[in-house]
């Protein structure tokens, strides 16, 4: 049985955690709530620019915009979105065998798969296993996440053009609430329009004027829609990732009390041994003593 000295630094070790552990939930709960307004706001502007390119390319068609070009997979680029530091659970590595998943059955037909990595844990990880990285930014934040977005989509678009790649992946947590993130692999090259044919349901669909023509607005919109995408999944990872680290801190905070109250069980009982065992002594000596 360890000493009552190793016993009660191992309780004020404990404790220091538990601070230590508290005090991260609730700056991840004050950042979740910043976060999960900033995504909130987003989601109606992506759905939106979504239902504008879908009904764009039901009017002008498929062959208006050379990203909406279906090829044959031979060579496919996914985009990774993971955080930059740990403590969040099973957040990051959640994504990382997604991605490893699908690569390995999806994508199983193409001659080669390359990585367009943001966030460091992601990077850390395929580094390791010498994966195709073409590039890497770090996670990005609520201030440059339409940067670092903007820069990643014009790598996607500009390799998809040039024929370096056939398919571009995007893998992302996607924010539900601050305990359930769900991991979302979405294409984004060639670009699939959302379903939104009013004649399914029964209604008539619109006739519209465009000024400028369709082409022109796909040539502008298109683009465009890819970099949304990618700006809503690093906002989603964001409020995720923070929504998990919350979580897990909460059970890190819950764990350390329970070891606090074992620790203290162990040293009340090794304290109680230790007297009795001194009482024992002083007994045995007095009663060695009458004799």
């Amino acid at each position: 049985m360890p000493s009552l000295k190793a016993i009660r630094k191992r309780i004020v070790s404990v404790k220091n955690t538990r601070k230590i552990t508290r005090a991260l939930k609730l700056v991840a709960a004050a950042k979740l709530r910043r976060a999960q307004d900033t995504i909130v706001a987003a989601r109606p502007y992506s759905q939106a620019l979504g239902r504008v390119v879908s009904e764009l390319s039901a009017v002008a068609g498929k062959d208006s915009h050379e990203l909406f070009e279906e090829r044959e997979l031979k060579r496919a680029e996914m985009v990774v979105v993971t955080a930059d530091r740990g403590l969040a659970g099973a957040f990051n590595s959640n994504v990382i065998k997604s991605v490893e998943r699908y690569a390995a059955n999806e994508l199983q037909a193409a001659s080669e798969v390359q990585l367009r990595i943001i966030g460091k844990k992601a990077n850390q990880h395929f580094s390791r296993r010498n994966a195709r990285i073409a590039s890497y930014d770090p996670a990005p934040t609520g201030v440059n996440a339409l940067d670092v977005a903007r820069d990643t989509a014009n790598r996607v678009i500009d390799d998809f053009r040039s024929g370096k790649v056939d398919r571009v992946f995007l893998a992302y947590n996607e924010f539900k609430n601050a305990g359930t993130n769900i991991v979302r692999m979405k294409q984004l090259l060639p670009v699939v329009p959302e379903s939104n044919d009013p004649t399914a349901h029964g209604e008539t669909p619109a006739d519209y004027v465009y000024e400028p023509s369709k082409e022109e607005l796909l040539s502008r919109l298109v683009p465009l829609y890819v970099q949304i995408q990618i700006f809503r999944a690093t906002l989603e990872s964001i409020a995720a990732f923070y929504g998990a680290q919350m979580m897990a801190m909460e059970n890190a905070t819950k764990n350390a009390a329970d070891m606090i109250n074992r620790y203290t069980l162990q040293y009340n009982r090794a304290r109680q041994a230790a007297i009795t065992k001194e009482l024992l002594e002083i007994i045995g000596g007095a009663e060695a003593l009458k004799g």
